[in-house]
């Protein structure tokens, strides 16, 4: 038996999976995706993970034996005994992932949210490398979020620790959250949430503005481009809704604590103008004693997953 051992990382998507073999200390050998068959109700996607995995660790020459486990994140709420409370996108219901995948690959598997192994892999080898707790803010096309506090992931009763995207931050908002709820963080500081913000503000005046040429396809990318450029209507976009995310940090970092904060996703490649943008409000509204949280970027960007997933399993 070789003393080298090896961890599987797999990050499931709604469209492909992404997938990693790491040593145990955390390289990366390769990486690979396949695509997610969510046909007859996902039920595809498990056999097929498990025969990637089967034919890479061929090809890799390595063993089973030799390997710790698979560690798999995927979009939707993991109980504590393995189980997936519903994955929408996927077509999955309640289904027992970690027993399931286990028996395919005849390997030990541990199963997370897909934002909490995220936010685990970047505490592991990424942005948070080197802080005792952190808690990360991803800011794509929704927001999710993961807390590691002492190495641990904080998952919950239900799963659901780390949703930061659903924390209401304007109660009288009229149009509802994709969630349910009305004036979550996700509808105004998410990638969908900026653009939105952007074209009703353009609605509402005929102010000149650069946005205006693209107005059908615009994005958050254009807005916060527009704002570094000092176009007015977009600076006061950004600003409006940076400020609430500030807010929101301010909250979470009152609740937990964490070392550091940092911020992943599309969104943060915006870099110092976001963590500026946030700083302030972020100081104004913290208690005093965790004014002083670091705000920090992720690093790992669409890697982050699958570093997080054979951490999963490496912390367990």
């Amino acid at each position: 038996m070789a003393s080298t051992k090896y961890v599987i990382g797999a990050d499931l998507g709604g469209t492909t999976c992404k997938l990693g073999v790491f040593t145990e200390e955390g390289k990366l050998l390769e990486k690979w995706e396949i695509p997610t068959d969510r046909k007859e109700n996902g039920a595809h996607i498990l056999p097929n993970i498990a025969k990637g995995i089967e034919e890479k660790l061929s090809e890799m020459k390595i063993e089973k034996d030799d390997c710790l486990g698979v560690g798999i994140g995927v979009p939707g709420a993991v109980l504590p005994d393995g189980r997936v409370n519903r994955c929408v996108n996927l077509g999955w219901d309640v289904v027992p992932i970690e027993s399931e995948l286990s028996k395919l690959c005849n390997m030990k598997v541990k199963a997370a949210n897909d934002a909490n192994i995220a936010a685990l892999g970047e505490y592991w080898k990424g942005g948070g490398e080197g802080f005792a707790s952190i808690v990360m803010v991803t800011l794509g096309t929704g927001i999710g979020g993961g807390i590691v506090l002492g190495g641990k992931l904080l998952v919950g009763e239900n799963g659901a620790a780390g949703e930061i995207g659903h924390i209401v931050v304007n109660p009288e908002e009229k149009v509802a959250c994709g969630c349910g709820n009305h004036g979550c963080i996700e509808q105004y500081a998410s990638a969908t949430g900026i653009a939105r913000a952007a074209r009703e503000e353009l609605e509402a005046s005929d102010e000149d503005s650069v946005l205006r040429s693209d107005k059908g396809s615009l994005t958050a990318k254009d807005v916060i481009d527009a704002a570094k450029a000092g176009d007015a209507l977009a600076l006061r976009v950004s600003n409006r809704v940076l400020s609430m995310l500030g807010h929101t940090l301010a909250v979470v970092a009152n609740t937990v604590n964490p070392e550091a904060l940092l911020l992943g996703g599309g969104v943060s490649k915006a870099g110092s103008f976001i963590i500026d943008g946030v700083r302030e409000t972020f100081e104004r509204d913290a208690f005093h004693a965790v004014r002083d949280t670091k705000i920090v970027l992720a690093k790992l960007g669409n890697d982050a997953g699958i570093y997080g997933a054979a951490y999963l399993v490496i912390e367990n």
